[in-house]
Parts: C-alpha cells; structure tokens; sequence
C-alpha cells in the first residue's frame, strides 16, 4: 500500500498524462491542453481569477525552455507554486483565528 505522499506524487503523474499528448507530444502540455488541465482540474482557482490572460501568462510563466509547450518538470514548477501559496494562505487564517 503506497503512502500518503507516494499516492500524491502517482496521481501529480497521472493527471498530466491524463492531459498530455492528445494534440501532439505525448509528453508535453500545448497551450489547449494545459487549459483543459487547468479548468478541469484547478477549477476554483480559475474561477477566483479576473484575468483573462491567465492561462497565456501561466503558459509564458512555466515554458521555461520557450518551445511553446509544458513539460512535466515545467507543470511540476506550477504545482509546488500553487501548494506554497496554500499553505501560506491556511497558515496566515490560523494566525488571524487564534
């Protein structure tokens, strides 16, 4: 039985899989594809967001080799971003409740 973590990292892999690849490369998120990921996976996040070019920037933000695509390393950048932040914002409404 996998732990805790071991089932967060294999389904971290399998939601960008689940994504990946249905446009071109396989291992690799286009600008579609990481929308798609991105409303149906983070949709309260999305939701939150006034911006319309949130996606175009995310996309700009993470495509760190600048090949127009997301690869796994790339997406993980986005994933460990949003989690500090939520961690932060739940530590600081701790602070304010005590």
């Amino acid at each position: 039985m996998p732990s805790q973590l071991e089932g967060a990292m294999d389904a971290l892999i399998t939601v960008f899989y689940n994504y990946s690849g249905n446009d071109g490369d396989k291992y690799k998120l286009n600008k579609g594809e990481l929308k798609e990921l991105l409303n149906s996976e983070l949709t309260d996040f999305l939701t939150s967001q006034k911006d319309p070019m949130l996606v175009e920037k995310i996309m700009n933000d993470l495509d760190s080799n600048k090949d127009n695509e997301v690869d796994f390393n790339e997406f993980v950048v986005l994933v460990a971003a949003l989690t500090v932040a939520c961690n932060d914002f739940f530590q600081e409404q701790k602070k304010k409740n005590k």
